[in-house]
């Protein structure tokens, strides 16, 4: 999702938001389809390298080259020795590039195609590897972010098309220490820069598809300040896991109040870098109950295996003070030309949202239990309508692994979002209809469909097909394109994405 769309948006609503945690995600990633909105690397698993092998012939090193190359797992392989000699002092190196070309065909401010793309990197360092220290992990991650945004310069989504779409930078994403306690693990404390879209409010299954919102969700997308501590952006903090039994997980932390120090304007260019870990204003608490069945660790594959599924309960409460949608300090309409046009100001504001991700069919004929149908819900609210944007935000689908028999990296996926505007800002719509003499739209919601196929080329490598169609754009706003102001047209949207891990 693109931070600043965002921020332009909760300040005039005219123009438009992942892993790099767990050693064990990105083996994950090179033998499954990669997880996206947006595709985050995690930290590969020590690497071997390849085995050589001694040619007979001038055309064998060609042949076993690209042989080798179709079967690796990395584009690099072991990057010339390097990660086997990084392994060694507990060190991890991971490079992913994911790009894609999305447009347009129909509605929207303007038709047309745009390339956008994004480079991650994290490196890893694995205390027990590198000197003996049991349960300890440092991280820090880089993105480096080109191309340019279809929903900022085409669409004037609410919920953006790409959740790789962000301001062109190269920047700081993630700084952070964890360490394991207790026995077994069950406990591990995460502090520094982090961005919680890596693990509170998250669907596995939703993140298979191209849309922000199956990411990082729409409600606090707009109603954090600076669009909260998600990607490109994150902020300071501590977090903790606990698993008190094989099923529960419990997640709670407490974050700076927002990722930037300066909540007015673009939050992406206030911290360009990454790197002014602010740490005044306020405090964002967040926490979040997970149930996982069958219990963790307890799943023997039978033609009697129940069906798993996850499901989350959680809340996040920020401490920041926030503008008002609808009425002055005076308490009159911001559209009454007696306002003095400073918003009401509220102190905190809060959310609860619920995440269920559940297996409705597995092929009982597949030995290997990856043929799978997985649905998914997510849905938030945000019951102080006075301060918030979108009040009310949902994500439903669902996802077929190895939809095709024997092709197990492939999947299918369909799904769908939807941004309920507040009542405060549908008032001051109608306000400045009614004081201004006019009749432009009042904004409403906005809901979108995507259809997505992900299609596991090599081991390393990953296409992914993707239609999008959106219904009533930007919650219902005028065309800027147009003095009478009619809304902006429903919008069809093709395109295809790449994943390489380098």
């Amino acid at each position: 999702m693109k931070k600043c769309t965002m921020a332009g948006r909760l300040s005039g609503r005219t123009s438009l938001w992942v892993s790099l945690i767990g050693s064990s995600l990105l083996s994950f990633l090179s033998m499954n389809p990669v997880r996206a909105t947006p595709p985050m690397l995690s930290t590969p698993p020590e690497l071997q390298p390849p085995p050589n092998q001694s040619p007979t012939n001038e055309a064998q090193p060609t042949a076993g080259f690209f042989t080798e190359l179709s079967r690796s797992n990395y584009l690099l392989g072991d990057m010339g020795g390097l990660r086997p000699l990084l392994s060694k002092y507990g060190l991890t190196l991971s490079i992913q590039e994911t790009s894609e070309m999305l447009g347009n065909v129909t509605g929207g401010v303007r038709q047309g195609f745009e390339y956008d793309g994004l480079t991650q990197m994290v490196l890893q360092l694995d205390t027990q590897r590198a000197f003996g220290w049991h349960g300890g992990t440092f991280n820090i991650s880089g993105l480096q972010i080109h191309g340019r945004d279809l929903s900022a310069d085409n669409l004037d989504t609410l919920q953006t098309s790409s959740g790789i779409e962000a301001d062109r930078a190269s920047r700081l994403w993630e700084l952070w220490y964890d360490q394991k306690f207790l026995k077994e693990d069950r406990l591990d404390v995460k502090i520094g820069q982090q961005s919680l879209d890596q693990e509170f409010m998250v669907s596995q299954n939703a993140l298979l598809f191209v849309n922000t919102m199956f990411g990082w969700p729409a409600l606090p997308s707009y109603d954090m300040p600076g669009g909260g501590p998600a990607y490109p952006l994150s902020a300071l903090g501590v977090r903790f896991r606990l698993r008190p039994t094989d099923s529960i997980t419990v997640l709670a932390g407490v974050f700076n109040g927002s990722p930037v120090s300066n909540n007015n304007g673009d939050p992406q260019q206030e911290n360009a870098t990454g790197t002014s870990f602010p740490t005044e204003g306020g405090a964002l608490a967040i926490g979040e109950l997970q149930y996982a069945y069958p219990a963790l660790g307890s799943m023997v594959y039978t033609d009697k295996t129940p069906l798993s599924g996850t499901y989350k309960l959680g809340f996040w409460y920020d401490t920041e003070d926030f503008a008002d949608q609808h009425t002055d300090a005076n308490g009159l309409s911001l559209a009454n030309p007696a306002s003095n046009g400073v918003p009401r100001n509220h102190h905190g504001d809060y959310s609860i949202y619920a995440v269920a991700d559940q297996m409705v069919w597995s092929d009982p004929n597949d030995e290997d239990a990856d043929r799978t149908v997985n649905v998914f819900v997510r849905a938030m609210g945000a019951p102080q309508e006075d301060r918030n944007l979108i009040d009310l935000s949902a994500n439903a689908g669902l996802a077929f692994h190895e939809p095709i028999p024997h092709r197990g990296d492939d999947t299918f996926g369909i799904g769908m979002g939807y941004a309920k505007v507040g009542n405060g800002a549908i008032d001051l719509d109608k306000d400045t209809n009614a004081f201004g003499g006019t009749s432009f739209p009042v904004q409403s919601s906005e809901e979108f469909v995507e259809v997505t196929y992900q299609y596991q080329l090599t081991p390393w490598c990953q296409l992914q097909p993707d239609f999008q169609y959106v219904f009533n754009p930007g919650g219902g706003i005028p065309n800027p394109n147009y003095a009478s102001g009619p809304r902006i047209k429903d919008e069809a949207i093709i395109g295809i994405r790449t994943n390489i891990l380098f």
